[in-house]
């Protein structure tokens, strides 16, 4: 009989990976008691510690500007081409 994945929260992950960076209990005591294999956890882990300097970076208010400077660049875009729309359909005699 085939067993089906089972699929964990971000925040069963984020709870588990802060548990065995602690230090507390060692990883196979903390994978057996939420019921994951030890090299689960060791992945969840590795990824935290990876992840933990992107989260205190500047590269979100850097994204923010990108995106904002985008936004802005797409609406004058599409402001131009209503405009050449609405003039072409001016010379065309089409009417709304």
């Amino acid at each position: 009989m085939k067993t089906l994945r089972t699929r964990h929260s971000p925040e069963f992950k984020a709870k588990i990976a802060i548990e065995a960076l602690r230090g507390e209990r060692t990883a196979n005591e903390i994978a057996s008691a939420n019921g994951i294999h030890p090299s689960q956890l060791a992945q969840w882990k590795k990824k935290a510690v990876e992840e933990l300097p992107h989260i205190f970076s500047d590269k979100r208010v850097h994204d923010d500007k990108e995106q904002e400077a985008l936004r802005d660049r797409l609406y004058q875009q599409i402001g131009q081409l209503k405009v050449e729309l609405d003039w072409l359909k001016k010379k065309s005699g089409v009417v709304d």
